[in-house]
């Protein structure tokens, strides 16, 4: 089972077992990780749980289709090279150890 690092907004780190095919918000949610707001529910509509991918892990996910690059143009926090919508990720084998930032807002 992958375990995915959350790093909140305080700089502490949270590390949550991910469920394979799960996506990195909904493991957030079921971690109770704090700062990942996902108000949609995971549909790709509201860009409330942005975050910043490690780059040790940023080749490793697909690039964001056009609907989440839209989003990611309009979020609360400075969108990055290797910012994501967490609901877009789903999680494989090989995300074992992902690092994420959450943004300090999301709203």
């Amino acid at each position: 089972m992958p375990t995915i690092h959350y790093i909140l907004k305080d700089g502490t780190t949270r590390e949550v077992d991910a469920k394979i095919g799960a996506s990195v918000m909904e493991t957030a949610i079921r971690g109770n990780v704090r700062g990942i707001d996902a108000e949609c529910g995971g549909c790709c509509s509201c860009a409330t749980c942005h975050v910043y991918v490690d780059d040790a892990f940023a080749d490793l996910l697909p690039p964001p289709d056009d609907m989440e690059s839209a989003l990611l143009d309009a979020v609360a926090a400075e969108r990055r090279p290797h910012s994501r919508l967490s609901c877009q990720l789903s999680v494989t084998a090989a995300f074992d150890g992902l690092r994420v930032r959450i943004p300090e807002t999301q709203a």
